[in-house]
Parts: structure tokens; C-alpha cells; sequence
């Protein structure tokens, strides 16, 4: 496994939230970091159906384009009573000509459950695959995944898209309701974070 010793990356994301995370899982390291917004990137076109095909996507882009190693996380919630879905469409679920409205999207994902009357408990997964990816175009891939079930209604204003009806096991507070760094610590993310430290920074 390559190990990662450039001074600089570039995280592959216009998502300051993201980027913010992302800085504080790697603020051991000393690394400066900058997004695809600093370097006036395009988001890429997402074309493959799985979450690795399109981190890689992401991070080869922006390594190719800044002659930088880039880091890109492609992330969705699989819900087991929909057949895995929306797995990687978890985003277009929630598109609008608006922008995004994830409670159109999580109340769509609920009456599609109840359309196929889903047993409880309705078990459902975050994933996160990050690829780090380098100008030479060789990369490493870490997976992370946080399990639970889905809840009904929405519960808590905090985290982001489907965070208010996932409950993580071995919690009785959905993601919605919980500390945004407690969440940070134990998310889908953080799995593939930890592997990511182990395998390059360590």
C-alpha cells in the first residue's frame, strides 16, 4: 500500500461541510488542504453505479487536474427493504429544480417501504468508499459502513440528508438528533477514515 507523503491534497468536493470534516479527521497529520471550489474544478460527471466507481471518478479528476494527489468519498444509504436503494442515487432521490430537498427524498423512501409493507425492523446501511488517488494514477480504496434501521417520523435538525431517519445500532437516538462530532466519531466515514490512516498516514 502506498503510503502518502505529500505536503498538500486536494479533497474532491465542492461540500464545504465535507471538507471541514475531512480537516478534522486529518488535522494529525499536517496536511494542507484545498477543495475542487479553491481550484475552480467541475464537478465530474457521477456515470458508474457503484460508490468506489465514483470516487474514483471524483479523486482521479482533480489529481489530474492539479498534478496533486486527490481525495474523493462517494457515499449513500442502502436501505435492505428497497433492494439496496438508493444506494448510490441517494443524492438524486433528493433533486429539485430547486436544489436539494432530502425530506421529499426520506418521505419517499418511507412510502416506499410502506408500499411493499418492509419488515420491521427496517435494517438499512450508511456506506462511505474513499480513493485516494495520485497524478500517476495509482490509488488506494477504503470502505466504511455504519448499519441501523430506518425510523419513522423524522427525528432531529442536526447532520445532513437521510441523517433524521437513521437510527445507527446500538443507539436509540437517530443521527438527526446526535452531537454533529459525536457522529463524526463513529459514522460511515470515520470507518473508512480509520482504514484510510492505518493503510497511507500511519
Amino acid at each position: 500500500m502506498r503510503k502518502f507523503t505529500d505536503p498538500r491534497l486536494v479533497v474532491a468536493t465542492h461540500n464545504a461541510g465535507k471538507l471541514v470534516e475531512i480537516a478534522d479527521l486529518l488535522k494529525p497529520y499536517a496536511v494542507e488542504l484545498s477543495s475542487n471550489a479553491d481550484h475552480g474544478l467541475p464537478e465530474p460527471e457521477e456515470t458508474e453505479t457503484t460508490f468506489v466507481g465514483n470516487a474514483r471518478i471524483k479523486a482521479h479528476a482533480a489529481a489530474k487536474a492539479t498534478g496533486l494527489p486527490a481525495l474523493a468519498d462517494d457515499s449513500g444509504i442502502e436501505i435492505d427493504g428497497l433492494g439496496g436503494a438508493p444506494g448510490v442515487y441517494t443524492a438524486d432521490w433528493a433533486e429539485t429544480p430547486n436544489g436539494r430537498d432530502f425530506v421529499m427524498a426520506m418521505t419517499r423512501s418511507w412510502n416506499e417501504l410502506e408500499a411493499v409493507n418492509a419488515p420491521e425492523p427496517r435494517t438499512a446501511r450508511f456506506c462511505s468508499t474513499l480513493v485516494l488517488a495520485w497524478p500517476d494514477g495509482h490509488d488506494e480504496v477504503f470502505a466504511g459502513v455504519m448499519a441501523g434501521q430506518i425510523v419513522w417520523p423524522m427525528r432531529g435538525d442536526q447532520g445532513h440528508g437521510y441523517d433524521p431517519i437513521f437510527q445507527p445500532a446500538g443507539y436509540d437516538v437517530t443521527f438527526g438528533e446526535m452531537d454533529r462530532w459525536e457522529k463524526n466519531k463513529i459514522s460511515h466515514r470515520a470507518d473508512a477514515f480509520a482504514k484510510l490512516v492505518a493503510g497511507c498516514f500511519a
